[in-house]
């Protein structure tokens, strides 16, 4: 019992006395220090003494995309921890292909009667989809707040990154470096996301360039939010002599990467590459990426605080929360070489390391 007071107090920054009197229960702490000492039984795997254990106020759905992409499980575990916090128990509902849709895990979740859903990047950012399907949950007195993606048609709070600025940010660092060939690799363009992106990388291209007869548009490349559709994606920017790529996800930009390498290119030396995310680990690929944050901590906390104002009756206006992301410059960028990729595609790379190979 002292070796374990010990590491809790070292873990939450308080005092083994501090630990004992919230383990017991004893009045006289703050409550942000009890909550601190209660995350460090969390961290080190302790359960918690019965008589500390919240009751739960009830379920709360959150249904993602997918779980490949490591920006969803980033998202998954901000929101988690969040409701888990408020006394909420998240319940993580998953699509995956030729299996359940969002239409059938929503469905689920109301049929277990869930005290409101969280979406990230659900069908509310397709401008193809249709929107009565949130209708139809307004409703059925389902409280719900939507991740990534906006719809005018839908009576619903929206917490999305300013794809807009993510674009000048990656555009006008790349131009810095002396890139005048910028690509844009990204998905498919019935997204809302994706859309705006496109907006904000043409738009800022023609500030730097002007019109001097290239169309940016030239230099967008719709594909997967894949490694592959990356790589499918840079192999046509690299067609178009493209020197500079953003990625509209750190998967692709790991692709893009590929597929230079593949062409003998290194990068940064002959072609930069930027992602979008900065998901966990990516720091850590070869070269580091250059990336633009998303702002998942913020946003998935003002998911979480919107849905519990929502639940508990003073739900948010139609609106959007617009959250600023953040560029993040590792080793993925340089200056362009002047020579240009075409003259270095005859130089060897050997012993460079495709980032991502196991």
């Amino acid at each position: 019992m002292t070796a374990r007071l010990a590491d809790i107090a070292v873990q939450a920054g308080v005092s083994e006395a501090t630990v004992s009197r919230v383990l017991n229960g004893k009045p006289g702490v703050a409550a942000t220090t009890r909550e601190s000492v209660l995350a460090a039984l969390d961290v080190l795997g302790y359960e918690r003494p019965v008589k500390l254990r919240r009751r739960s106020e009830g379920l709360v759905g959150l249904i993602t995309p997918e779980l490949e992409n490591p920006i969803f499980p980033a998202f998954a575990q901000v929101i988690a921890q969040g409701l888990t916090r408020q006394g909420y128990t998240p319940v993580l509902a998953t699509q995956t292909p030729g299996g359940s849709t969002e239409d059938e895990l929503t469905e689920m979740l109301v049929d277990r009667g869930v005290a409101g859903i969280i979406f990230v990047s659900g069908l509310h950012a397709d401008t193809t989809a249709d929107t009565g399907r949130y209708e139809r949950l307004h409703g059925q007195g389902v409280p719900f707040v939507l991740v990534n993606g906006f719809s005018e048609g839908v009576r619903a709070p929206f917490v999305s990154p300013d794809d807009r600025a993510a674009m000048r940010l990656a555009v006008t660092h790349l131009v810095s470096l002396g890139h005048e060939r910028i690509g844009l690799a990204l998905g498919p363009e019935r997204f809302v996301p994706v859309q705006r992106k496109i907006e904000g990388f043409t738009r800022t291209v023609r500030e730097h360039f002007g019109t001097d007869g290239r169309d940016p548009a030239e230099f967008v490349q719709h594909s997967l939010y894949t490694l592959e559709g990356g790589q499918a994606a840079a192999a046509a920017l690299l067609e178009r002599d493209c020197t500079a790529m953003v990625c509209a996800s750190d998967m692709m930009a790991l692709g893009a990467i590929r597929a230079a390498r593949q062409r003998g290119l290194a990068v940064p030396g002959d072609v930069s590459v930027i992602g979008f995310d900065d998901s966990p680990l990516i720091a850590f690929t070869d070269p580091p990426l250059t990336t633009i944050r998303q702002p998942v901590t913020a946003m998935g906390q003002a998911a979480v605080r919107t849905l519990l104002e929502e639940i508990g009756g003073t739900p948010a206006p139609h609106s959007e929360f617009v959250f600023l992301p953040e560029l993040v410059v590792r080793g993925s960028t340089a200056s362009r070489r002047r020579s240009g990729p075409a003259a270095s595609a005859e130089r060897t790379t050997a012993g460079v390391q495709d980032p991502t190979a196991g």
